[in-house]
C-alpha cells in the first residue's frame, strides 16, 4: 500500500486488514542537507508519520517494533568509533534531532506501554536503488559528463559505509530477535566498522570510470558531522 505515515487513518486500515505480527519502520524524509532547508517535512514524517506507527503498534497488541535511525544522531560527538552508549544530546541538523526524537519516543513506549522496540542506526548506505542526492550518484553522474563535484572541507571527510545487502541482513536479524522485558528497547549501531576517507571513496570512482574528477572545493557543509 502506498500510503503516507502522516494519516493515520490510512495506517489504521492496514493495521485491521492484516493480522501484523511486527512492523518494521523505514519510512522517513531522509538526508542532511534538505533537513537544513526544509525541516517541516522531517517533522510531519519523520515525528509525526513515525508517532503515529508507534501508537497503532501499541494499540494492536505488536510484539516487535523495528525502526531506522541514523549515525547521524552522534552529532558533534568525536569520541571514534562511535558506540551505542556514546552521548547523543548534541545533534547538528534537524534529520539528526528527528531520528533521536524517535529514539526517545520508542524508549517511553517501551517503557509504559511494554513495546519491545529496536532502533537501528545505519551509517551510510549505499548501493542499488540508492537516493539520487548521495555522494555516490552525484560525484559518479558528474565525472562521467565532465562537471565538476562539490568538495566540502578539501574532501577530509571518512565515512563508514554500509552495503545494502548488510544492512537487510541487519534489519532482519533485529526484527527475529525480540527485546527481553529488562531492556525493552534497544539501539544498534549499523555499519560497516571500517573509515574510508572521501578522497579514496573519489578515486575509486575515477578508476572504475576512466576519468579524472574535477573538483569545486567547498567549505565545510552545515550540518555534516566528522
Amino acid at each position: 500500500h502506498k500510503i503516507n505515515i502522516e494519516k493515520k487513518s490510512d495506517l489504521r486500515k492496514i493495521f485491521l486488514k492484516y493480522k501484523i505480527d511486527k512492523v518494521v519502520n523505514l519510512a522517513a524524509q531522509a538526508g542532511v542537507r534538505d533537513a537544513i532547508k526544509k525541516p517541516r517535512k522531517y517533522l510531519n514524517y519523520n515525528i509525526l508519520g513515525f508517532l503515529n506507527i508507534i501508537q497503532l503498534s501499541t494499540e494492536f497488541n505488536i510484539r516487535h517494533l523495528v525502526y531506522a535511525s541514523t549515525s547521524s544522531v552522534y552529532g558533534i560527538n568525536s569520541n571514534f568509533p562511535f558506540r551505542e552508549k556514546d552521548k547523543t544530546e548534541q545533534q547538528n541538523q534537524f534529520y539528526a534531532v528527528s531520528k533521536k526524537t524517535n529514539e526517545l519516543t520508542a524508549h517511553v513506549w517501551s517503557e509504559n506501554y511494554n513495546l519491545p522496540t529496536t532502533g537501528l542506526r545505519f551509517f551510510t548506505v549505499y548501493g542499488p536503488w540508492g537516493r539520487p542526492d548521495m555522494a555516490l550518484f552525484k560525484f559518479t553522474k558528474n565525472i562521467l559528463e565532465g562537471k565538476k563535484i562539490d568538495l566540502h572541507n578539501k574532501g577530509n571527510h571518512k565515512r563508514d559505509f554500509t552495503y545494502i545487502d548488510d544492512i537487510v541482513t541487519g534489519i532482519y536479524k533485529g526484527m527475529i530477535n525480540i527485546p527481553n522485558s529488562k531492556i525493552p528497547a534497544q539501539i544498534f549501531n549499523l555499519g560497516n566498522g571500517k573509515m574510508v576517507s572521501l578522497k579514496y571513496f573519489i578515486s575509486l570512482i575515477e578508476k572504475y570510470s576512466g576519468k579524472k574528477a574535477v573538483f569545486n572545493n567547498l567549505p565545510l557543509q552545515k550540518g555534516d558531522i566528522k
